[in-house]
């Protein structure tokens, strides 16, 4: 009976240390931006794939207080793959960007690899490969 109590337990201990490990792949990305102009609502960061971006929700959010017109925003657990970062300063706390009548944006954003834009935000311009190493980037608004 002790033999088998032991095996049960020692079996307990594998299957929860193998889940805890499982949960914890992946790459960390770290998202800085230092150019918030005011300390109004919040930063939102957003990792998207070529399906998800500008499309539907993303694959991952953060939310960062704003602190001296900076943010540090920690998205964890990213796979390997292609993605793309977007970052918007969502001012009056809504969790969506809100838009001139003429369509332009209201509230400041920008999206990986910092390109100069004209016009919306397109994933190949915005794009970046995640691999078995750790990711630090910095977006502009």
């Amino acid at each position: 009976m002790k033999t088998l109590t032991t095996i049960i337990v020692l079996t307990l201990l594998v299957f929860f240390g193998n889940a805890q490990e499982s949960e914890e792949k992946g790459q960390t990305i770290t998202v800085t931006i230092e150019n918030i102009t005011n300390s109004n609502g919040h930063v939102i960061i957003s990792l998207h794939n070529e399906a998800t971006f500008m499309k539907t929700a993303p694959l991952k959010i953060e939310k960062s207080v704003i602190k001296d017109g900076k943010i540090t925003a920690i998205l964890k657990n990213v796979t390997p793959g292609t993605y793309a970062i977007i970052g918007l300063h969502d001012e009056n706390d809504n969790n969506r960007m809100d838009f001139e009548t003429t369509g332009m944006p209201k509230e400041s954003y920008g999206v990986s690899n910092n390109p100069v834009l004209f016009g919306p935000p397109q994933f190949a311009q915005a794009k970046f490969n995640v691999t078995d190493q750790n990711i630090e980037m910095k977006l502009i608004f």
